[in-house]
């Protein structure tokens, strides 16, 4: 089985994510979606993170009747701070059966470089890319940090897919809610009623 491994803080999970996970499993090759949570990205605060349970328990909700897309808590026992290398590791010999690929956005592109071990990755995974709304010096930006660091010599397993242009962000969320907005049509319903109950964002 061919699993794509969508990586986030889901800080909160919103339609935006639903929406590029459900074209991942529909309209490539892949079997399965599974949507990790971090609890820690190299790249962000943890003190800006619900706690991690809240945040697996969101995703739970939101796929919980998607047999295609799966919540994973797998890198809750990881060591962290979290590294996409670790992790498909860990699942490789976990899974030995199941072919692993990654989902990212465009913009992933420009510090892919950054992440560790990230030959490794490409050489041995197909990595799915969606589009993001980039301005145009984040597309020049993306362009250059690719073409210096040499990045995507392996490109046969880049695979840029037409999906749908999400301009939707978990922190806009965060802050509209912050703000007394309503973000009901933003998030699936029972993770609208999970973030009102437990009265997240607010402050």
């Amino acid at each position: 089985m061919n699993i794509g491994l969508y990586f986030g803080t889901y800080n909160p999970i919103h339609v935006g994510h639903l929406i590029i996970a459900n074209y991942m499993v529909e309209f490539t090759d892949l079997d399965q979606v599974w949507l990790v949570v971090s609890p820690q990205n190299p790249l962000k605060k943890k003190s800006t993170l619900l706690e991690d349970y809240h945040r697996y328990a969101m995703v739970e909700m939101a796929v919980f009747d998607n047999d295609k897309l799966k919540a994973s808590n797998i890198e809750f026992k990881l060591p962290q701070p979290s590294y996409t290398i670790n992790t498909l590791t860990y699942l490789k010999e976990k899974h030995p059966k199941h072919q692993f690929s990654l989902i990212m956005g465009e913009d992933n592109l420009r510090t892919f470089h950054k992440w560790k071990n990230y030959e490794q990755i490409l050489e041995n995974h197909e990595i799915y890319v969606y589009p993001r709304a980039l301005t145009e010096q984040e597309r020049i930006e993306m362009i250059e940090s690719a073409s210096v660091e040499n990045s995507f010599s392996n490109k046969k397993n880049i695979i840029v897919c037409d999906a749908p242009l999400m301009k939707i962000s978990a922190s806009f969320i965060r802050d509209a809610i912050k703000n007394k907005k309503d973000t009901r049509y933003l998030l699936t319903e029972v993770v609208y009623k999970y973030v009102q109950e437990m009265n997240f964002y607010k402050k």
